[in-house]
C-alpha cells in the first residue's frame, strides 16, 4: 500500500513541479489516492482482527472524511482527518471470538488498527498521517462513535465550529445502511434553521482567535494569511450553515462547488462568486506548490530561481513581482469579502447585545 500510494503521489508531484497539473486539480487525485488506500486497508485490517476476536453479526463500521480528505482537496501533504462510527443491532453484547469484546471495546479497538495501518512507519515510510481531533468531543471523545452517539451529538451538543467542520464531512467507507443514516445526519444538522446573529458572532469569533494564535508569517503563509485560504473556506461554511435550511442545494464538501452553488442560488452576486473561487484556486495551487518545495514555508529572500518559477507558473502570472501582486489583490478582495458576509452581521449582532443590556 506504501509504495502503490507513495509512487502515485510522487508523479503527481512531479506534475506539480512541472506544471503539467495545477495543484487545485490534483486535490481530487490526492483524494482518490488515500480513499482507495482506505478502502483497500479496512477489510483486511476486519479480517486480522476477526481472527482474534471475532465479529458482531450485523455491525458495521464507517470512516468518515473531513478536512481536506472530505473535500476531496488534499495536497502531497495533507494528513487525514478521520471520524469512525459504527452501528451493532440492539441487544449485542459481544463479539463472537475466542477473545470477545463488547461492542465500544470493539470498535475503538478495531479503529486503532486501521489508523496504526495507515500511519504506522515502515521500510517504506508511512502511507498518511492520521488526524482525529474532529471526531465528537475531540479529543475526549472515544475513538469510535456509535451511531446513536454520533447523531445525538451532532444535534445537541456540537459547537458552531463543529458544524463548520461537518460540511465538509464525506463518508469513504461504509455498508449502505450505515452509510445512508449518516449522510442523512449530517444533512439534517446542516439544514435546520438557525440563529443568524449567533452563527455570524461564532464563526467572526473562531477566526479572529485563529488570527491571534496562529498569525500568518508572510503573504506566502497563503493558508492563514488574512484573506487567505481559511477565510475563504470560513465564507463557504458560514454561508452553507446559514442558508442551507431553505437551499439545501448549496451543500457540498468541496468548497469550489459550494461557493459555485452558492452564487447560482443567487445567495450571493455572481462576481464575488468568481472572485471567490479564483482567489481559492490561487491559494490551493500555492499551497500544493509551496509544500511540495520547501517543509517549513516559502521565503521570497532565500527561495532560488527555480523554486520562484515554480510559483509563477502555477499562479498563471507573468513574472514574481506579478505574482505577489495578483496575491494581494487576492488576498484584499477575499478580507473585504468576509468583512461583509460576516464580520458585519457578526458586529450588528454584538451592538443588539450591548443595547439590551440593563
Amino acid at each position: 500500500a506504501r509504495r502503490w500510494a507513495g509512487d502515485r503521489k510522487f508523479r503527481l508531484g512531479v506534475q506539480i513541479l512541472r506544471n503539467v497539473t495545477k495543484a487545485d486539480v490534483a486535490g481530487p487525485i490526492f483524494s482518490d489516492i488515500a480513499d482507495a488506500a482506505i478502502r483497500v486497508l479496512q477489510p483486511l485490517v476486519e479480517d486480522e482482527f476477526a481472527a482474534r476476536h471475532g465479529r458482531i453479526p450485523g455491525s458495521a463500521m464507517a470512516v468518515l472524511g473531513f478536512g481536506k480528505l472530505g473535500g476531496r482537496e488534499m495536497t502531497v501533504g495533507s494528513d487525514l482527518d478521520l471520524v469512525f462510527v459504527y452501528d451493532v443491532p440492539k441487544g449485542a453484547e459481544t463479539s463472537d471470538g475466542a477473545r470477545p469484546l463488547s461492542p465500544h471495546d470493539y470498535f475503538a479497538r478495531l479503529s486503532r488498527r486501521l489508523i496504526n495501518a495507515i500511519s504506522a512507519e515502515t521500510a517504506e515510510g508511512k502511507l498518511f498521517e492520521v488526524d482525529m481531533r474532529l471526531r465528537p468531543s475531540g479529543t475526549a471523545g472515544p475513538i469510535a462513535s456509535s451511531l446513536d452517539a454520533f447523531v445525538r451529538y451532532q444535534h445537541e451538543s456540537a459547537w458552531t465550529w463543529e458544524h463548520m467542520a461537518l460540511t465538509r464531512a464525506r463518508v469513504v467507507t461504509g455498508g449502505p445502511a450505515l452509510r445512508e443514516a449518516i449522510v442523512a445526519t449530517i444533512r439534517d444538522v446542516l439544514t435546520r434553521a438557525r440563529e443568524e446573529a449567533k452563527l455570524a458572532h461564532d464563526v467572526a469569533d473562531m477566526r479572529e482567535r485563529m488570527a491571534r494564535e496562529r498569525a500568518a508569517r508572510s503573504l506566502y503563509d497563503v493558508k492563514t494569511v488574512r484573506g487567505g485560504l481559511i477565510d475563504v473556506e470560513f465564507i463557504a461554511q458560514y454561508l452553507q450553515l446559514r442558508h442551507a435550511h431553505e437551499h439545501p442545494e448549496i451543500l457540498s464538501p468541496n468548497t469550489a462547488e459550494a461557493l459555485q452553488r452558492i452564487a447560482d442560488a443567487g445567495l450571493i452576486d455572481a462576481r464575488a462568486g468568481e472572485e471567490l473561487i479564483a482567489a481559492l484556486e490561487l491559494w490551493q495551487r500555492l499551497q500544493g506548490a509551496i509544500r511540495l518545495c520547501y517543509r517549513d514555508g516559502f521565503d521570497p529572500e532565500k527561495a532560488t530561481a527555480g523554486a520562484r518559477r515554480i510559483l509563477v507558473e502555477a499562479a498563471e502570472a507573468a513574472d514574481f513581482p506579478a505574482l505577489e501582486k495578483k496575491m494581494e489583490d487576492a488576498a484584499a478582495a477575499v478580507r473585504a469579502y468576509f468583512h461583509d458576509l460576516v464580520e458585519v452581521p457578526a458586529a450588528g449582532a454584538a451592538a443588539t447585545d450591548k443595547e439590551a443590556q440593563p
